[in-house]
Formats: structure tokens, C-alpha cells, sequence
């Protein structure tokens, strides 16, 4: 029974954080952290552990296949060099100072390069979830380091494990090849895996039967990356761009309509899960430590202040670096600011790859021995996560307002050319169309004068004529969408007088759903 009482508590704790965290004006994951750290106090919930494979193998795939297919190739395109960076030499930068100032503070050398292994890596999840709202080209580059990034950390976390279970030695070609396998063997798990959907998607004409597809990709890429010992994180993330550069010609519209209520649904869930999940690993934490509470603190104290200063130091002189040794007009557009590079310091937080990494310690080395330090990884690991989630999630807001980001007009201009576009060239293929079709004139001179008065709305600018247009596409969609709610009430009065069938009543409401929908995106995107 605890599976169902822990699948409960789940959903009422993201319900009620979606509801209040907005009230609270707060994140919701922080106000999930703090409903897991509140239900470790619960007796019954106590024995909850989080097994690293539910991370790796249930939750990851998922939310970063979601994460890269929703990613913009073009921005990671513009912004790979500062990507590419920030998810290698970065990496090996946080691992170092974290694992020197954990030998520092007693931990031998090899569980404090796991330790650094473990928090080095930033967290898509907890990029996508908590730092909505900034500029598109700040995001996309957090979302793609944090995308990045966790195969570097890997890695050196597999060295790490392998030297201290005794397994392994550490050597230039042991980890000039593990970082091949990793980055290249992923790669190429994720593009056979991205192949393998396209080719069978291709023999599907069912919406459910491709959506099925969909979900079985990312665990596909996942498992094909294993069998090779390369990053299953890799291969989910370039299965999900390459796929998000095919899919529009491929998907229809009824699946793809379906296949984003889906993932918007279940990615929605799943971070939510995994956020209290997290919350109540805390209390987990805390209960399986064998030092003191006090020294344990300071340990996350002292390596969360560590992983900030190694990301503030990095972002305050790399880019000067690179500034100085690429000189070229091209580049200098891409520059930005002081205040833009603090709010990607205060955006580096740490999340599920962390935890799954510092839970996925083993237990015991090749002579036996417990593996030292093992409680105090998990710790310190678990305390870090929750240090950047709270602290830099709570100041983020606060930085932001303090970087007086311009507002970010660019989606909407290229959205407003890609509309004008391409009514202009729908309405001058008209003729050929209707030709081909064999469409009466009168139909086609209806949808020609649609086109047009659409048209002239899109050229009409921010003068008077705009507003005239905007306040008459106001009306038009309320009372579209009034005639729908009547036409809604209407069958439903007829199946409830048993004039038609549910079934009848489904088949006309899906129909007059796929309507409202239209026109209420329409309504928000204008």
C-alpha cells in the first residue's frame, strides 16, 4: 500500500504547490522541496529512499528528451563555443575546486573527486523550471550547458568510482577514452535512435500508435547509449534536436496536438514528483549520516560556496579571454554584459543528475570496505541541491530585476514576419490551389478576402488601423467563442434528453474543442 499512499502524496503535494506557490509569488519547486523536506517528518514516509535508477533510467530520459526537443537549434548554433565551454572545462573546473576543498575538509582524494563528480554538472530540470521569463538567448544557453554537461560530469565521476573501488587506473588514455565513448558513442546512440522513430513513424497512420513511438524513443536512445557504456544523457539529448529538426515535416497534426498535451502533462508531473522527491531525500540524508549535523552543514556550506565561486569566477574571466583572442564584428553582437553573465551565475543550479549520481555510490569496494565517505557524499550532495534551489532561487527574481534585462521582443517580430510571410505567399498560391481542387468561386473568393483582411492587419503597423484591427479580432474570437459555449450546451441539453448518444456528444465536443482551442491560442498569442 505505500506505493499508492506515495503516489497520492504526490499529486496532492503538486497541486497544492501549484496553487500556492503563485499566491507566495515563489517557484513552485521550492515551495515542492519544502513539501518533501515537510513529509520526511511523517513516520510512515520515512523508509522512502529514492533509487538512483528511477533518476536515470524513469525520470531523466523523459524530461530531457522534452527539454531538447522544445530546444532552439539555432540558438545553440549561434552560442555553441560559450555552450561547449561551459559544459566541459566548467565541469572539470567545479569537480576540481569542490573535490580539493572536500580533501581539505578530511575526505580522502578519490570520494572528493566523486564528490565533485556529483555537484559539478547544472540541472535542465531545474533551469527550465525556475528560470522561465529571462531572454530566449539566456535561457536556450543555461538549457543547453545544463543538457551538455552531464556526460563531462560522468565521467570524471566514473574515474572517480573506478579509483576508489579499486577497479580502475587512472591514466591520460583511460580518460582521453572514456570521454570519446561518452560524447561521440552517445552521440551516435542518439542519432540511430532518432533514425529508428523516424523510419518507423513513417509506416504509422495512427495518432496513438505514434505516440506510443514517442514515448518509447528516449528510453530507446537511453538503453542503446548503455549497451555502448557511453552517456545515455548524451543520446537522449541529440535524439530529441535531431528529432525536433525533422518532426514538423513529419508529424501530422492530430498527433502532434496530442503528443504535446501529453509531454506538457507528464513532463509537468514528473518534475513535480521529482522535486519533492528530492525535498523528502533530505530527511533521508540526514538520517543515514555518521559525522555530526554540525560538521555535515558545514561541509554543504563550504561546497555550495564553491560550486558558486567557481561558476561566478568562471563567467567574470573566461569571456574576457575569449573577447581578447576573438576580435571578429560577428562576435562582438554576441557580447553581453556584466549584469546578463550574473544572472547566469545565479542560474546554475543543481538538481536530479546530482542526486542520482551521489545515490548511485556503491556501497562497498573491491576489499570489502565500506566505501569511505559514502553517507557524507549523499549528504553534502542532497544539501548542495537544495542550497542552489532555495538560495539562488529565491535571489534569482531579485538579480534579475537588478540586471534591467531589456524586454525581449524577438520572438514576436520573427513570429509577426513568419505570419506575414506566409499569408502573403498562401494567399498568392490561391488561384493555383483552388485550380487544382476545383473549387467554386465563390468559395474561393470568401477565403481570398479572409486572406486579404488578414493580411492588412499584419501590415497595418501600431497605427490606428492596428487597433481598429485588434479591437475587431477581439470581438470576432468572443463572440466565436460564445456561439461554441451555446453549441456545447446545446448537445449536451441533447444527450441529457436522450436525443443522441455520449458517443454523438463525444464525436460533436471534440470537434468544437479543437475550435476553442484555435481560437483561444489565437487569443493569447495576439
Amino acid at each position: 500500500m505505500l506505493g499508492l499512499e506515495i503516489v497520492v502524496v504526490l499529486g496532492v503535494a503538486i497541486l497544492l504547490s501549484g496553487v500556492v506557490a503563485p499566491r507566495l509569488h515563489v517557484a513552485p519547486p521550492l515551495v515542492l522541496l519544502a513539501c518533501g523536506a515537510l513529509l520526511g517528518f511523517v513516520p510512515a514516509l520515512r523508509g522512502v529512499s529514492l533509487p538512483p535508477e528511477l533518476m536515470l533510467l524513469v525520470f531523466l530520459p523523459a524530461l530531457l528528451y522534452w527539454e531538447s526537443l522544445t530546444t532552439s537549434l539555432r540558438e545553440i548554433r549561434s552560442n555553441l563555443r560559450s555552450i561547449v565551454l561551459a559544459s566541459t572545462l566548467l565541469v572539470v573546473a567545479t569537480a576540481a575546486s569542490v573535490a580539493v576543498v572536500a580533501h581539505a575538509l578530511g575526505l580522502p582524494w578519490a570520494p572528493a573527486w566523486v564528490l565533485g563528480a556529483a555537484v559539478a554538472p547544472t540541472d535542465a530540470t531545474a533551469v527550465g523550471a525556475i528560470a522561465r521569463g529571462l531572454p530566449r538567448r539566456t535561457v536556450t544557453t543555461l538549457r543547453a550547458e545544463s543538457l551538455v554537461n552531464d556526460g563531462t560530469a560522468l565521467v570524471i565521476y566514473g574515474l572517480a568510482i573506478g579509483v576508489t573501488v579499486g577497479e580502475q587506473q587512472l591514466g591520460l588514455g583511460s580518460v582521453a577514452g572514456l570521454t570519446l565513448l561518452a560524447y561521440a558513442g552517445g552521440a551516435v546512440a542518439g542519432l540511430v535512435a532518432a533514425w529508428l522513430s523516424v523510419q518507423t513513424r513513417r509506416r504509422l497512420d495512427n495518432p496513438l500508435l505514434e505516440n506510443v513511438l514517442s514515448v518509447v524513443t528516449p528510453f530507446l536512445a537511453f538503453l542503446l547509449a548503455e549497451f555502448a557504456h557511453a552517456s545515455g544523457v548524451l543520446a537522449v539529448v541529440v535524439c530529441g534536436l535531431a528529432l525536433s529538426q525533422i518532426g514538423p515535416r513529419l508529424v501530422r497534426a492530430d498527433t502532434r496536438q496530442q503528443s504535446t498535451a501529453f509531454w506538457s502533462l507528464s513532463t509537468f508531473l514528473l518534475n513535480g514528483a521529482l522535486f519533492v522527491l528530492i525535498g523528502l531525500q533530505a530527511q533521508t540524508a540526514i538520517r543515514g549520516l555518521t559525522t555530526t549535523i554540525g560538521t555535515a552543514l558545514v561541509l554543504v556550506g563550504v561546497i555550495s560556496a564553491a560550486v558558486f565561486g567557481t561558476r561566478l569566477l568562471w563567467m567574470f574571466t573566461v569571456p574576457y579571454v575569449v573577447r581578447a583572442l576573438d576580435r571578429r564584428p560577428e562576435q562582438r553582437l554576441r557580447r553581453v554584459g556584466p549584469r546578463v553573465r550574473m544572472v547566469s551565475v545565479m542560474a546554475g543550479f543543481r538538481g536530479a543528475v546530482s542526486l542520482a549520481a551521489a545515490l548511485a555510490v556503491p556501497e562497498v569496494i573491491a576489499s570489502g570496505e565500506e566505501f569511505p565517505g559514502r553517507d557524507t557524499i549523499i549528504f553534502v550532495t542532497s544539501g548542495v541541491v537544495v542550497v542552489t534551489l532555495v538560495a539562488q532561487g529565491l535571489l534569482l527574481p531579485v538579480v534579475v530585476r537588478w540586471a534591467r534585462l531589456g524586454p525581449d521582443t524577438e520572438v514576436e517580430e520573427e513570429r509577426l514576419m513568419a505570419q506575414r510571410i506566409m499569408s502573403e505567399e498562401a494567399t498568392a498560391a490561391l488561384p493555383e490551389l483552388a485550380a487544382q481542387l476545383g473549387t467554386s468561386g465563390a468559395v474561393h473568393e470568401r477565403l481570398r478576402q479572409e486572406h486579404e483582411k488578414h493580411l492588412r492587419k499584419l501590415h497595418a503597423g501600431n497605427d490606428e488601423d492596428a487597433e481598429r484591427f485588434r479591437v475587431y479580432n477581439d470581438e470576432y474570437t468572443a463572440l466565436r467563442l460564445a456561439v461554441i459555449a451555446h453549441k456545447r450546451a446545446t448537445v449536451v441539453r441533447l444527450r441529457d434528453e436522450r436525443s443522441i448518444d455520449d458517443t454523438v456528444l463525444r464525436q460533436i465536443q471534440s470537434t468544437l474543442d479543437i475550435e476553442e482551442v484555435r481560437l483561444s491560442r489565437r487569443e493569447i498569442a495576439e
